[in-house]
């Protein structure tokens, strides 16, 4: 995707910061396919300082799994790593633990995002 092509999805953002974050989200909700359950080693290139092993049957550890690949990761991490009913059920909590040019592109493209960031947000 070009960055005329992502700034398109983004209408009115023109910072290169948020436009690398809506450059890296997947077509639909419905690629995101990652596990939902056991242990998950993420690779140097998406945890590249700190905890790399995740735990997603541990409330905490599978946040922030989450909240690294969202910031960190690209499409095909996002596709592998993520899953999307879970990133769905953890959003209006999550949506407070990332950048807000993560958060404005995945809400951007995603409406069901928005939905329940509003929802818990009221």
């Amino acid at each position: 995707m070009s960055l005329s092509e992502a700034a398109a999805l983004a209408p009115g953002v023109t910072n290169p910061y948020r436009i690398k974050f809506v450059r890296r989200l997947p077509g639909s909700l419905d690629e995101l396919r990652g596990p939902v359950h056991g242990v998950v080693e993420l690779p140097l290139t998406v945890a590249w300082s700190g905890l790399r092993s995740f735990d997603l049957d541990r409330p905490r550890l599978r946040m922030s799994l989450y909240r690294t690949v969202l910031s960190e990761g690209m499409r095909e991490d996002l596709c592998r790593f993520l899953d999307a009913d879970l990133l769905i059920e953890l959003w209006p909590t999550l949506r407070t633990l990332i950048g807000t040019a993560v958060r404005d592109a995945w809400e951007g493209a995603f409406p069901e995002l928005h939905e329940a960031g509003r929802t818990t947000a009221a």
